[in-house]
Protein backbone atom coordinates (compact mmCIF):
# COMPACT_ATOMS: atom_id res chain seq x y z
CA UNK A 1 0.00 0.00 0.00
CA UNK A 2 1.03 3.65 -0.55
CA UNK A 3 2.60 5.03 2.61
CA UNK A 4 0.66 7.57 4.61
CA UNK A 5 1.71 10.87 5.87
CA UNK A 6 4.96 11.68 6.02
CA UNK A 7 4.67 14.54 8.44
CA UNK A 8 3.00 13.03 10.77
CA UNK A 9 5.42 10.04 10.71
CA UNK A 10 7.14 10.92 13.70
CA UNK A 11 4.60 11.90 15.42
CA UNK A 12 3.65 9.96 18.84
CA UNK A 13 0.91 10.54 21.20
CA UNK A 14 0.60 13.48 23.81
CA UNK A 15 2.76 13.00 26.90
CA UNK A 16 1.26 14.76 28.91
CA UNK A 17 -1.96 12.78 28.28
CA UNK A 18 -0.65 9.73 28.27
CA UNK A 19 0.53 10.71 31.71
CA UNK A 20 -3.24 10.91 32.92
CA UNK A 21 -4.06 7.23 31.35
CA UNK A 22 -0.97 5.90 32.90
CA UNK A 23 -2.26 8.16 36.42
CA UNK A 24 -5.62 6.53 36.07
CA UNK A 25 -4.06 3.47 35.73
CA UNK A 26 -2.46 3.11 39.44
CA UNK A 27 -4.89 5.22 40.79
CA UNK A 28 -1.88 8.07 40.68
CA UNK A 29 -3.41 11.90 42.34
CA UNK A 30 -3.07 13.26 38.69
CA UNK A 31 -0.54 16.37 38.09
CA UNK A 32 0.42 15.89 35.03
CA UNK A 33 -2.38 17.10 32.79
CA UNK A 34 -3.39 20.67 33.62
CA UNK A 35 -6.53 20.43 34.81
CA UNK A 36 -8.60 21.90 38.37
CA UNK A 37 -10.65 18.96 40.87
CA UNK A 38 -12.60 22.42 41.62
CA UNK A 39 -15.96 23.09 39.87
CA UNK A 40 -16.35 26.84 37.85
CA UNK A 41 -18.33 29.68 38.94
CA UNK A 42 -21.50 29.00 39.60
CA UNK A 43 -22.78 31.60 37.64
CA UNK A 44 -21.40 29.67 34.45
CA UNK A 45 -22.79 26.27 35.45
CA UNK A 46 -26.43 27.80 36.68
CA UNK A 47 -26.64 29.41 33.15
CA UNK A 48 -26.04 26.36 31.64
CA UNK A 49 -28.88 24.75 33.34
CA UNK A 50 -31.13 27.34 32.12
CA UNK A 51 -30.84 27.38 28.84
CA UNK A 52 -30.48 23.26 29.12
CA UNK A 53 -34.10 22.72 27.81
CA UNK A 54 -34.39 25.87 25.58
CA UNK A 55 -31.21 25.99 24.06
CA UNK A 56 -29.51 27.37 21.82
CA UNK A 57 -28.51 23.76 20.07
CA UNK A 58 -27.96 24.49 16.51
CA UNK A 59 -25.66 26.04 14.92
CA UNK A 60 -23.86 29.55 15.90
CA UNK A 61 -22.73 31.92 13.58
CA UNK A 62 -19.59 30.27 12.27
CA UNK A 63 -16.91 32.61 14.07
CA UNK A 64 -18.77 32.96 17.54
CA UNK A 65 -22.52 34.32 18.83
CA UNK A 66 -22.86 37.29 18.99
CA UNK A 67 -23.17 37.81 22.62
CA UNK A 68 -20.26 36.28 23.18
CA UNK A 69 -17.69 37.92 21.16
CA UNK A 70 -19.24 41.21 22.36
CA UNK A 71 -18.68 40.35 25.89
CA UNK A 72 -15.02 38.89 24.93
CA UNK A 73 -14.69 42.32 23.31
CA UNK A 74 -15.37 44.35 26.14
CA UNK A 75 -12.89 42.07 28.13
CA UNK A 76 -9.88 41.79 26.19
CA UNK A 77 -10.37 45.57 25.17
CA UNK A 78 -10.37 46.42 29.07
CA UNK A 79 -7.38 44.03 29.74
CA UNK A 80 -4.97 45.08 26.85
CA UNK A 81 -6.35 48.97 26.16
CA UNK A 82 -6.74 47.85 22.71
CA UNK A 83 -10.27 48.48 20.84
CA UNK A 84 -11.34 45.44 19.64
CA UNK A 85 -14.00 44.92 17.84
CA UNK A 86 -16.86 42.10 18.01
CA UNK A 87 -17.06 41.78 14.10
CA UNK A 88 -13.61 42.62 13.15
CA UNK A 89 -11.51 41.30 15.53
CA UNK A 90 -12.51 37.88 17.20
CA UNK A 91 -12.45 34.46 16.18
CA UNK A 92 -14.14 32.02 18.73
CA UNK A 93 -12.20 28.58 18.44
CA UNK A 94 -13.08 24.97 19.94
CA UNK A 95 -10.29 25.18 22.38
CA UNK A 96 -6.69 27.43 22.30
CA UNK A 97 -5.84 24.36 20.60
CA UNK A 98 -7.61 25.32 17.14
CA UNK A 99 -6.78 28.95 18.16
CA UNK A 100 -3.27 28.10 17.70
CA UNK A 101 -3.74 25.82 14.82
CA UNK A 102 -6.12 28.41 12.87
CA UNK A 103 -3.22 30.61 13.77
CA UNK A 104 -0.36 28.86 12.44
CA UNK A 105 -2.42 28.15 9.34
CA UNK A 106 -2.69 31.93 9.08
CA UNK A 107 0.42 33.00 9.09
CA UNK A 108 2.80 30.58 8.13
CA UNK A 109 3.27 28.60 4.44
CA UNK A 110 5.03 24.92 3.91
CA UNK A 111 8.35 25.81 3.82
CA UNK A 112 8.77 28.93 6.39
CA UNK A 113 10.42 28.85 9.44
CA UNK A 114 8.71 29.48 12.48
CA UNK A 115 10.65 30.36 16.01
CA UNK A 116 9.82 28.47 19.01
CA UNK A 117 11.03 29.49 22.51
CA UNK A 118 12.51 26.38 24.63
CA UNK A 119 10.95 24.88 26.72
CA UNK A 120 7.73 24.97 25.33
CA UNK A 121 4.07 23.05 25.39
CA UNK A 122 4.31 20.50 23.16
CA UNK A 123 1.73 21.05 20.90
CA UNK A 124 3.57 24.13 19.38
CA UNK A 125 6.24 21.34 17.21
CA UNK A 126 3.06 19.52 15.90
CA UNK A 127 1.33 22.70 14.65
CA UNK A 128 4.37 23.99 12.53
CA UNK A 129 4.85 20.69 11.35
CA UNK A 130 1.23 19.94 10.53
CA UNK A 131 1.89 23.74 8.77
CA UNK A 132 4.43 22.08 6.31
CA UNK A 133 7.00 24.99 8.25
CA UNK A 134 10.06 23.94 10.12
CA UNK A 135 10.82 25.23 13.78
CA UNK A 136 13.76 26.91 15.05
CA UNK A 137 14.37 26.27 18.36
CA UNK A 138 15.02 29.45 21.23
CA UNK A 139 16.68 28.27 24.81
CA UNK A 140 15.51 29.72 27.86
CA UNK A 141 18.01 29.50 30.22
CA UNK A 142 17.12 28.52 33.65
CA UNK A 143 16.39 29.41 36.77
CA UNK A 144 14.80 32.98 35.37
CA UNK A 145 14.31 31.50 31.90
CA UNK A 146 16.05 34.55 30.13
CA UNK A 147 16.52 34.48 26.42
CA UNK A 148 19.43 35.91 23.95
CA UNK A 149 18.32 38.36 21.97
CA UNK A 150 20.82 37.54 19.35
CA UNK A 151 20.11 33.69 19.62
CA UNK A 152 16.24 35.40 18.58
CA UNK A 153 17.73 37.77 15.72
CA UNK A 154 19.74 34.86 14.51
CA UNK A 155 16.20 32.60 14.05
CA UNK A 156 14.78 35.47 12.00
CA UNK A 157 18.48 35.83 10.09
CA UNK A 158 17.48 31.96 9.28
CA UNK A 159 14.00 33.04 7.62
CA UNK A 160 11.69 32.74 10.42
CA UNK A 161 8.23 34.31 9.78
CA UNK A 162 6.79 34.06 13.42
CA UNK A 163 7.44 33.36 16.69
CA UNK A 164 5.49 31.69 19.03
CA UNK A 165 5.92 33.22 22.64
CA UNK A 166 3.54 31.67 25.31
CA UNK A 167 3.09 33.90 28.02
CA UNK A 168 2.55 33.62 31.15
CA UNK A 169 4.71 30.32 29.80
CA UNK A 170 4.16 26.69 30.40
CA UNK A 171 5.76 24.50 31.45
CA UNK A 172 8.54 27.09 33.34
CA UNK A 173 5.69 29.68 34.45
CA UNK A 174 7.93 32.35 33.25
CA UNK A 175 6.27 35.70 33.00
CA UNK A 176 7.96 37.96 30.01
CA UNK A 177 8.81 41.32 31.16
CA UNK A 178 7.89 44.38 29.67
CA UNK A 179 11.66 45.24 28.57
CA UNK A 180 11.91 41.53 27.34
CA UNK A 181 8.55 41.99 25.28
CA UNK A 182 9.82 45.07 23.52
CA UNK A 183 13.16 43.50 22.74
CA UNK A 184 10.92 40.73 20.93
CA UNK A 185 9.19 43.80 18.95
CA UNK A 186 11.74 44.96 17.90
CA UNK A 187 12.99 42.20 16.65
CA UNK A 188 9.96 40.93 14.69
CA UNK A 189 9.27 44.37 13.35
CA UNK A 190 12.75 45.05 12.15
CA UNK A 191 12.48 41.43 10.05
CA UNK A 192 8.66 42.02 9.05
CA UNK A 193 7.48 38.92 10.81
CA UNK A 194 4.54 38.15 13.48
CA UNK A 195 4.18 36.76 16.98
CA UNK A 196 1.69 33.94 17.67
CA UNK A 197 0.54 34.23 21.34
CA UNK A 198 -0.73 32.09 23.57
CA UNK A 199 -1.84 33.83 26.46
CA UNK A 200 -4.07 31.06 28.19
CA UNK A 201 -2.39 32.09 31.83
CA UNK A 202 -3.19 35.84 31.53
CA UNK A 203 -5.03 35.77 34.39
CA UNK A 204 -2.80 33.84 36.48
CA UNK A 205 0.36 35.90 37.22
CA UNK A 206 1.74 36.00 40.80
CA UNK A 207 3.20 39.28 42.46
CA UNK A 208 5.22 41.41 41.96
CA UNK A 209 4.94 39.93 38.38
CA UNK A 210 2.13 40.89 35.67
CA UNK A 211 0.73 40.31 32.51
CA UNK A 212 1.63 42.79 29.12
CA UNK A 213 0.41 41.76 26.41
CA UNK A 214 3.02 42.33 23.41
CA UNK A 215 -0.11 43.08 21.08
CA UNK A 216 -0.53 46.31 23.05
CA UNK A 217 3.52 47.24 22.23
CA UNK A 218 3.73 49.98 19.45
CA UNK A 219 3.79 48.18 16.30
CA UNK A 220 2.33 45.03 17.46
CA UNK A 221 -1.04 44.89 16.94
CA UNK A 222 -0.99 44.80 13.50
CA UNK A 223 1.99 41.45 13.66
CA UNK A 224 0.37 39.70 16.43
CA UNK A 225 -1.80 36.88 16.44
CA UNK A 226 -3.70 36.82 20.37
CA UNK A 227 -4.69 33.01 21.72
CA UNK A 228 -6.51 32.24 24.11
CA UNK A 229 -8.92 30.36 26.31
CA UNK A 230 -11.52 30.58 28.92
CA UNK A 231 -9.85 26.95 29.99
CA UNK A 232 -8.23 28.00 32.84
CA UNK A 233 -9.40 31.57 33.72
CA UNK A 234 -12.69 30.26 34.41
CA UNK A 235 -11.63 26.55 35.05
CA UNK A 236 -14.12 24.90 32.02
CA UNK A 237 -11.48 23.09 30.98
CA UNK A 238 -13.43 20.40 28.81
CA UNK A 239 -15.93 23.01 27.37
CA UNK A 240 -13.61 23.94 24.84
CA UNK A 241 -13.81 27.74 24.03
CA UNK A 242 -11.02 29.86 23.04
CA UNK A 243 -10.00 32.42 20.56
CA UNK A 244 -8.15 34.25 18.12
CA UNK A 245 -8.00 38.09 18.50
CA UNK A 246 -5.91 40.04 15.54
CA UNK A 247 -5.98 43.23 13.24
CA UNK A 248 -9.39 42.69 11.04
CA UNK A 249 -6.47 42.00 7.62
CA UNK A 250 -5.34 38.48 10.01
CA UNK A 251 -8.56 37.46 11.24
CA UNK A 252 -10.36 37.59 7.79
CA UNK A 253 -8.14 35.36 7.02
CA UNK A 254 -8.48 33.23 10.53
CA UNK A 255 -12.04 33.11 9.43
CA UNK A 256 -11.70 30.84 6.56
CA UNK A 257 -9.49 28.88 8.36
CA UNK A 258 -11.61 28.11 11.33
CA UNK A 259 -14.26 27.43 9.06
CA UNK A 260 -12.60 24.49 7.59
CA UNK A 261 -11.15 23.60 10.79
CA UNK A 262 -14.08 23.17 12.56
CA UNK A 263 -17.22 25.49 11.68
CA UNK A 264 -17.81 26.71 15.37
CA UNK A 265 -17.43 26.33 18.57
CA UNK A 266 -20.60 24.69 20.79
CA UNK A 267 -23.24 27.07 21.16
CA UNK A 268 -24.83 26.45 24.19
CA UNK A 269 -21.12 26.49 26.17
CA UNK A 270 -20.82 30.14 24.58
CA UNK A 271 -23.93 30.99 26.28
CA UNK A 272 -23.27 30.08 29.34
CA UNK A 273 -19.77 31.33 29.08
CA UNK A 274 -20.94 34.73 28.47
CA UNK A 275 -22.09 35.22 32.15
CA UNK A 276 -18.38 34.68 33.10
CA UNK A 277 -16.83 37.23 30.23
CA UNK A 278 -18.70 39.70 32.16
CA UNK A 279 -17.39 39.24 35.78
CA UNK A 280 -15.99 42.42 37.56
CA UNK A 281 -12.16 42.94 38.45
CA UNK A 282 -12.72 41.60 41.72
CA UNK A 283 -13.26 37.88 40.26
CA UNK A 284 -9.72 38.29 38.29
CA UNK A 285 -8.22 39.67 42.02
CA UNK A 286 -9.98 36.81 43.56
CA UNK A 287 -8.46 34.44 40.99
CA UNK A 288 -5.08 35.52 41.39
CA UNK A 289 -5.54 35.36 45.63
CA UNK A 290 -6.93 31.46 45.09
CA UNK A 291 -3.84 30.38 42.56
CA UNK A 292 -1.41 32.24 44.79
CA UNK A 293 -2.46 29.98 47.88
CA UNK A 294 -2.34 26.79 45.92
CA UNK A 295 1.54 27.67 44.37
CA UNK A 296 2.40 28.51 48.51
CA UNK A 297 0.77 25.59 49.94
CA UNK A 298 2.47 23.58 46.96
CA UNK A 299 5.98 24.99 46.54
CA UNK A 300 6.37 24.97 50.61
CA UNK A 301 5.52 21.94 50.57
CA UNK A 302 8.25 20.75 48.32
CA UNK A 303 11.02 23.05 50.05
CA UNK A 304 10.32 21.17 53.68
CA UNK A 305 11.31 18.02 52.00
CA UNK A 306 14.14 19.58 50.55
CA UNK A 307 13.34 19.16 46.87
CA UNK A 308 14.58 21.58 44.17
CA UNK A 309 12.42 23.14 41.83
CA UNK A 310 11.47 26.04 39.89
CA UNK A 311 9.57 28.79 41.49
CA UNK A 312 7.04 30.02 39.02
CA UNK A 313 6.06 34.09 37.93
CA UNK A 314 2.72 33.05 36.40
CA UNK A 315 0.77 29.74 35.17
CA UNK A 316 0.39 26.65 37.57
CA UNK A 317 3.55 23.94 37.01
CA UNK A 318 6.86 23.46 38.63
CA UNK A 319 9.70 22.17 37.30
CA UNK A 320 11.25 19.46 39.89
CA UNK A 321 14.89 18.75 39.64
CA UNK A 322 14.84 14.71 40.04
CA UNK A 323 18.37 14.84 39.18
CA UNK A 324 19.97 13.47 42.50
CA UNK A 325 18.29 10.03 42.03
CA UNK A 326 20.29 9.45 38.87
CA UNK A 327 16.76 9.96 36.38
CA UNK A 328 18.42 9.32 32.63
CA UNK A 329 15.15 8.76 31.07
CA UNK A 330 12.49 10.83 32.70
CA UNK A 331 9.63 8.73 31.02
CA UNK A 332 10.35 6.04 32.97
CA UNK A 333 11.01 7.93 36.59
CA UNK A 334 7.35 9.47 35.59
CA UNK A 335 5.87 5.99 35.23
CA UNK A 336 7.66 4.74 37.90
CA UNK A 337 6.48 7.47 39.80
CA UNK A 338 2.75 7.01 39.24
CA UNK A 339 2.74 3.29 39.98
CA UNK A 340 5.20 3.50 43.19
CA UNK A 341 5.08 6.77 44.46
CA UNK A 342 1.03 7.08 43.54
CA UNK A 343 1.53 10.85 42.00
CA UNK A 344 1.23 11.89 38.33
CA UNK A 345 3.97 13.78 36.69
CA UNK A 346 5.35 14.81 32.59
CA UNK A 347 8.46 14.13 32.06
CA UNK A 348 10.37 17.61 31.10
CA UNK A 349 11.99 16.25 27.92
CA UNK A 350 8.48 16.70 25.67
CA UNK A 351 8.59 19.98 26.47
CA UNK A 352 12.70 20.83 25.99
CA UNK A 353 14.21 20.61 22.35
CA UNK A 354 17.74 20.68 24.61
CA UNK A 355 18.65 17.05 26.11
CA UNK A 356 16.95 17.34 29.40
CA UNK A 357 16.32 14.33 30.84
CA UNK A 358 16.48 15.60 35.15
CA UNK A 359 12.87 17.71 35.10
CA UNK A 360 9.40 16.47 35.48
CA UNK A 361 6.38 19.01 35.67
CA UNK A 362 3.86 18.79 38.28
CA UNK A 363 1.01 20.91 38.07
CA UNK A 364 -1.15 22.71 41.50
CA UNK A 365 -4.14 23.52 40.31
CA UNK A 366 -5.96 21.53 42.59
CA UNK A 367 -8.27 21.31 46.00
CA UNK A 368 -6.39 21.59 49.14
CA UNK A 369 -7.06 17.99 50.11
CA UNK A 370 -5.43 16.99 46.51
CA UNK A 371 -2.10 18.74 47.18
CA UNK A 372 -2.08 18.30 50.69
CA UNK A 373 -3.07 14.02 49.61
CA UNK A 374 0.10 14.85 47.18
CA UNK A 375 2.50 15.91 48.86
CA UNK A 376 2.15 13.80 52.09
CA UNK A 377 2.78 11.34 49.07
CA UNK A 378 5.34 12.99 47.80
CA UNK A 379 7.12 12.77 51.17
CA UNK A 380 8.26 9.64 50.46
CA UNK A 381 9.41 10.31 47.54
CA UNK A 382 13.34 10.13 48.42
CA UNK A 383 13.05 7.37 50.43
CA UNK A 384 11.37 5.46 47.92
CA UNK A 385 13.48 6.67 45.12
CA UNK A 386 16.61 6.12 47.05
CA UNK A 387 15.66 2.36 47.53
CA UNK A 388 13.54 0.83 44.96
CA UNK A 389 13.86 3.36 42.08
CA UNK A 390 16.42 1.73 39.63
CA UNK A 391 17.22 4.21 36.65
CA UNK A 392 16.86 2.57 33.05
Amino acid sequence: MRPLSSRTADFTDSVIRRMTRISNRFGAINLSQGFPDFDPPRELTDRLAEIAPTGPHQYAITWGAQNFREALARKQSHWTGLPVDADKNIVVTCGSTEAMMAAMMTAVNPGDKVAIFSPFYENYTADTILTGAEPIYIPLAPPTFTFDANLLEDAFRQGAKALVLCNPSNPCGKVFTREELEVIADIVIRYDGYVITDEVYEHIVYAPHRHVYISALPGMWERTISCSSLSKTYSITGWRLGYVIASERIINRVKKVHDFLTVGAAAPLMEAATVGLRFPDSYYDELQAHYTHMKQLFCDGLREFGLRFTDPQGAYYVLLDVSDYGVTNDLHFCEWLAEHVGVGAVPGSCFFREPINHLIRFHFAKRDETLHAALERLSEMDFMTRKEYHPK
